[in-house]
């Protein structure tokens, strides 16, 4: 497992009602766009990063077969309660969406991803909140995968006041004598979700070009 694999934001279910202001977030839900029709997977594929955008050194790596261990969190009762899939590499509950993933170099501890998913402002809003509360509530926790323990940390980040609602935060993960960090950045604008983790520096980078193309009308 890599690091942008196993840490991503999975497992949350298209809850209806408004969340409250989740400590990883910034800004406020707004009601305004509540109405706006979703986008298809399709559409949000169009909106992706491609390695023409990322420039040289770049590749997209192929989509991993979905995995099915047994997944159990130690020493967090709120990612529990969730399951198991809130704390590893699945996707969100909302059927509308797109992903892809890249290598920079030689892809050790090199890489990106970016999730796109479209519903309406609240859902997302909601949603996103509820995992990124369980998670930063959380600065220390263990996930069992199959037979494997991964020590986890979360700390909460301060995000760039882009878009509608900002999510940010700092993770870390250790597993057969291996240590990584990886940030994660989820920006909502309207009735889209953007995420975008992997290296700290290359999440940096190409947070704002992600955001422009996610925005961009088709």
């Amino acid at each position: 497992m890599t690091a942008v694999t196993v840490l991503a934001l999975p497992g949350c279910s298209a809850d209806t009602t408004e969340a409250k202001p989740a400590s990883a977030r910034s800004g406020k839900p707004t009601t305004a766009d509540q109405n706006d029709a979703p986008l298809s997977s399709p559409a949000l594929e169009e909106r992706l990063l491609d390695v023409s955008d990322l420039g040289s050194g770049y590749t997209r790596k192929p989509e991993r077969p979905a995995q099915h261990d047994d997944i159990t969190v130690l020493g967090c009762p709120a990612l529990n309660d969730l399951g198991g899939d809130a704390a590893t590499g699945g996707s969100l509950d909302f059927p509308r969406q797109a992903k892809a993933t890249f290598t920079y170099g030689d892809g050790s501890d090199s890489e990106v991803a970016e999730e796109l998913y479209s519903d309406t402002a609240g859902k997302l809003s909601a949603g996103t909140g509820r995992i990124f509360d369980a998670m930063t509530g959380c600065p220390e926790y263990q996930i069992l995968v199959g037979g494997t323990v991964i020590d986890m940390g979360t700390e909460k980040t301060s995000a760039p006041e882009l878009g509608d609602e900002q999510w940010s935060q700092l993770l870390t993960y250790s597993a057969g004598g291996q240590r990584s960090l990886v940030k994660q950045m989820a920006i909502r604008t309207g009735n889209i979700l953007m995420i975008v983790s992997g290296s700290p520096g290359l999440v940096d980078t190409h947070l704002d070009k992600a955001l422009a193309k996610a925005r961009a009308a088709h």
